[in-house]
């Protein structure tokens, strides 16, 4: 039997992102729902971002931190006529292999992916790298400051452009309270892929109700140790952390934590075996 066979597990990452989430989970037996609970939209305006790819010849070091940044890169650029060939002189960084990958089909090499897919462990990478360099970052409207903090502290000259941002996505609360009772979201399981999904999540929530009570008896998968810092600001605890923090890795955490926690015991299988 699958290792999610009948268990309804919700995921929460934005619309055009769930399918490769849902695919993985439904592999493993799972019924998916999908809440989305960012939606992914432009920033306010696109002129850093325009002016910084006019003048990219100026730059040393790219650093991208995620999918979507890539996207609305490869976008600019086609507005703007640039070919992805003028970047080619730049030392790239990204934070983990599917922004890579997402980087290397628009024909860039990829110098620097970390071992860990977190802001602390591309700062490390880059260490030894930036002093005296001009970097620029990609990135969302609402980020965590480690890269550009830790980087200038390096002696780096780190300019910091917006690339999109996310919102709570409109018909999301509806969903939501489609799929609870009592109080309780009617779900085995649930995914969180980012700190973004996290915090929406409990935005979306209808007032009085808490986070934690709304996930009473519903087992929690983060992707890595930032999803679960977040969570953990809402008092909660996830019952699987993905070993490599990637769509695989958190699919195959919470198929492992289930294992784990329905597999009979020693003592109870011998007694069914006599």
């Amino acid at each position: 039997m699958k290792p999610l066979a009948g268990k309804r597990v919700v995921i929460t990452r934005a619309h055009h992102q769930a399918a490769p989430l849902a695919r993985e989970l439904e592999a493993l037996g799972a019924t998916v729902i999908s809440i989305p609970t960012i939606e992914v939209r432009p920033p306010q305006s696109f002129q850093p971002l325009d002016k910084a790819l006019r003048f990219i010849q100026k730059y040393d070091w790219l650093i991208l931190t995620s999918v979507n940044g890539v996207d609305a890169l490869r976008r600019r650029l086609d507005k703007a006529g640039i070919a992805a060939s003028a970047l080619r002189h730049l030392s790239i960084a990204a934070i983990g292999p599917a922004t890579r990958d997402a980087l290397v089909a628009l024909g860039l090499t990829v110098r620097v992916v970390p071992p860990e897919y977190v802001a602390e462990a591309v700062v490390e990478a880059l260490r030894s790298e930036v002093k005296g360099k001009k970097v620029l970052l990609i990135r969302a409207k609402v980020a965590r400051d480690v890269i550009p903090r830790e980087l200038s502290a390096l002696g780096a000259e780190v300019e910091v452009v917006e690339a999109y941002e996310t919102v709570v996505p409109p018909n999301s609360a509806k969903r939501m309270a489609e799929h609870m009772e009592g109080g309780r979201l009617q779900a085995d399981a649930i995914t969180f892929t980012s700190p973004s999904t996290v915090h929406n999540f409990a935005a979306l929530l209808a007032a009085g109700h808490s986070p934690k009570a709304v996930l009473s008896g519903v087992r929690i998968a983060s992707i890595g140790p930032v999803t679960t810092a977040a969570l953990a600001d809402l008092g909660l605890q996830p019952h699987a952390q993905a070993e490599t923090y990637t769509i695989p890795g958190i699919a195959r955490a919470l198929a492992d934590s289930f294992q784990a926690t329905e597999a009979p015991s020693p003592s109870s299988a011998s007694k069914s075996d006599g």
